[in-house]
């Protein structure tokens, strides 16, 4: 049988790992490949080797049969192999076709053709059902705009070959299922895809055939169609996977924070967050659930002090905190998971321990006259690595940019939750998580509920929701349109109040 992609023995090593360890992955003609491994398992290292991003220690590489050497991305292109990376690569300020066309500008004269290009976007825009428009702007577009554009860059250049890596990390439900819909048709058109996931649901729903990574090794290929989640998974993970949060029913007690009334506005000065009033209970764990782009991103914002709250209160134990600096809200005890990892989660080019000590350095167990002390840094760093499995090539001394996305949210939820917050704010605390990981972290969320900390989560996603809230408040638009206790809310309900359809009664507690 003749596959699209052989690779063979492939061996990556990193100062301190071996990121692939004699690593094999065929992929027939045709079909859609899931990858899938826990978080740092190499899948994505795999991918990099194979788009020519990095050169493997051992092994070959085979591309329909013929073996060829991929020494720069520039020679997976030319062989009809496109790649969509986790971490979009695309230029902010500049429009739609220009980020598609970079590099190979079609020219009339010695002046760029953007009216040819932009017409040849739209083209391919409207064969595959991707619905861009080709004159937007990068930054005036949605996440999930974006990620059409990366699978345009992939398109325009004649790609067959197409690479997603986590491809759904940062999509609302809705734009999740257009994607599947998006793959289908490329497989339709003849292209072959190779999917980088942990997300067991979408590999059931769009993959053929699954190959499964661990801590840089082979463990097997499967066909998807005979596979279980629950198989899945414990191949992924070596062990078998609980997929329900245990958890006993919630003991509420006092109130640790209330907003009262909050407006704030977005990055274009428009109402993000509109009259919200809330209580949130020591003992409990509140959701926030919504649709993206319904304010939620601004409130927590505004909550930790990184946006100003226009009107309105938030006050934590009797204090008034709507105006305060960070620092003052993290001393009264505000502890923030942010969605946005690189921005606000970690400084990418400090090392690690020194990441986990960035709300705290300059505390007596830290610093003395002044002077930093580096053995204690270092001595919670590894007790922190060792406790929430945080895995890194170099440990305490890696650089957390060349940590795995997976890795670099373990580190953030490891010094967050270390603090033990009275109130803990976690956004979308597994975003990019592997089954694995993702359950160690409900966990711990519900041992700090039971510390009687009040939790309050943000999360996207209905599952977790459901599985880990005690009570859950719809947000839609800005506003709240209803509260309800967790045990009694369904999927469905909760999806009408989403999208504004079904309003409860708003009210504070």
């Amino acid at each position: 049988m003749e596959y699209a992609i052989e690779m063979n023995g492939i061996t990556k090593i990193f100062p301190g790992i071996k990121a692939n360890d004699r690593v094999d992955l065929h992929v027939k003609d045709g079909e859609i490949h899931a990858l899938l491994g826990e978080n740092g398992a190499g899948k994505s290292t795999l991918m990099s080797v194979l788009f020519g991003l990095y050169q493997p220690e051992e092994g070959n590489i085979k591309i329909r049969g013929k073996e060829v050497e991929i020494s720069n991305p520039n020679i997976a292109n030319d062989l009809g192999i496109g790649m969509v990376h986790q971490h979009f690569k695309l230029v902010e300020n500049f429009t739609v076709t220009e980020n598609i066309i970079l590099g190979m500008e079609p020219k009339k004269g010695i002046v760029i053709d953007i009216d040819k290009a932009a017409k040849r976007v739209l083209e391919l825009s409207e064969k595959y059902g991707l619905k861009v428009d080709p004159y937007a702007k990068i930054e005036d577009i949605t996440v999930g705009m974006q990620q059409r554009v990366e699978i345009l860059k992939m398109l325009y250049r004649n790609a067959d070959i197409l690479i997603f890596d986590e491809p759904t990390a940062v999509l609302t439900p809705q734009e999740i299922e257009e994607l599947m819909n998006i793959m289908r048709k490329l497989i339709k058109e003849g292209k072959t895809i190779v999917l980088i996931t942990h997300k067991l649901k979408e590999i059931k729903l769009v993959s053929d055939r699954c190959t499964v990574l661990r801590r840089g090794k082979y463990i097997g290929t499967v066909e998807t169609k005979d596979t279980t989640e629950k198989q899945l998974a414990e191949m992924m993970v070596g062990r078998p996977v609980s997929f329900e949060v245990e958890k006993q029913p919630a003991k509420p007690g006092k109130v640790v924070a209330q907003f009262r009334n909050l407006n704030v506005l977005d990055n274009r000065h428009l109402p993000a967050v509109k009259d919200f009033s809330l209580d949130v209970r020591a003992g409990e764990i509140m959701c926030i659930a919504g649709i993206d782009g319904n304010g939620q991103s601004e409130l927590i914002e505004a909550i930790y002090g990184l946006r100003k709250i226009e009107s309105g209160e938030f006050i934590m134990h009797g204090e008034d905190l709507s105006h305060e600096p960070i620092r003052t809200r993290v001393e009264a005890g505000v502890g923030h998971i942010p969605e946005d990892r690189h921005k606000y989660g970690l400084i990418l080019d400090f090392r690690l321990d020194s990441n986990f000590v960035l709300l705290d350095y300059y505390k007596e167990a830290y610093q003395k006259h002044g002077l930093i002390l580096f053995d204690a840094i270092l001595e919670n760093s590894e007790r922190l690595i060792e406790e929430f499995d945080v895995r890194s090539g170099e440990g305490s001394a890696t650089k957390a940019r060349s940590m795995s996305g997976g890795n670099q949210q373990k580190a953030i939820i490891a010094r967050e939750i270390d603090r033990s917050p009275e109130l803990l704010i976690a956004a979308q605390p597994t975003r990019g998580l592997d089954v694995g990981a993702i359950e160690y972290i409900h966990k711990r969320l519900v041992e700090e509920r039971d510390k009687g900390k009040a939790v309050l989560l943000i999360s996207l996603e209905l599952e977790e929701v459901l599985n880990v809230s005690d009570r859950i408040a719809v947000i839609y638009e800005g506003e709240i349109v209803g509260i309800v206790d967790a045990k009694d809310a369904t999927a469905n309900e909760l999806g009408l109040m989403m999208s504004g359809s079904k309003r409860g009664e708003t009210h504070a507690s």
